[in-house]
């Protein structure tokens, strides 16, 4: 039985995973990491009890609040499917901008609230430095290049 086209490509050529594969990846595990540190955060005591009082580092924890976090979580979601699923030149642009964005938020949240625990500080580095990642990787990225496997071809 024969393998897709696209694996068997690079099995072929002995290539690297696609371009597309690589941010896609890069997403699941930067996005692992945002709910991971979330999730150890919430059994960090002074941090719980702030949570059950409903005020988390200075900020109140309200419906639109948790809205914005929501769509800030759906951001990294949302990539890992259309890395794999946009044209190459947008999933260029559109990986450079959400990487971005998602590196400045998470910088951002350092001016915000208390001060950060160590926990969140270690995440925080792992995150940015995924997204700065991202950016770099979308932005050598030439989809339209001779040679290249990725600029007219749309995963099956």
């Amino acid at each position: 039985m024969k393998a897709n086209n696209v694996s068997n490509v690079s099995e072929r050529e002995g290539d690297a995973p696609g371009m597309r594969v690589k941010l896609s990846l890069l997403w699941v595990f930067v996005s692992l990491n945002y709910v991971l540190c979330d999730l150890l955060s919430n059994m960090y005591a002074p941090d719980l009890k702030q949570l059950v009082d409903g005020v988390v580092g200075g900020i109140e924890v309200t419906q639109a609040f948790l809205l914005l976090a929501g769509i800030s979580l759906e951001i990294p979601f949302a990539m890992i499917l259309l890395s794999r699923f946009l044209r190459p030149r947008a999933n260029r642009w559109v990986n450079v901008a959400a990487g971005a964005i998602m590196a400045v938020y998470q910088l951002a949240s350092f001016f915000a609230g208390s001060a950060p625990t160590v926990h969140y500080i270690f995440f925080s580095v792992v995150e940015v430095a995924c997204d700065l990642s991202i950016v770099a990787l979308a932005l050598r990225w030439r989809p339209d290049a001779p040679g290249s496997t990725e600029g007219s071809r749309r995963p099956s």
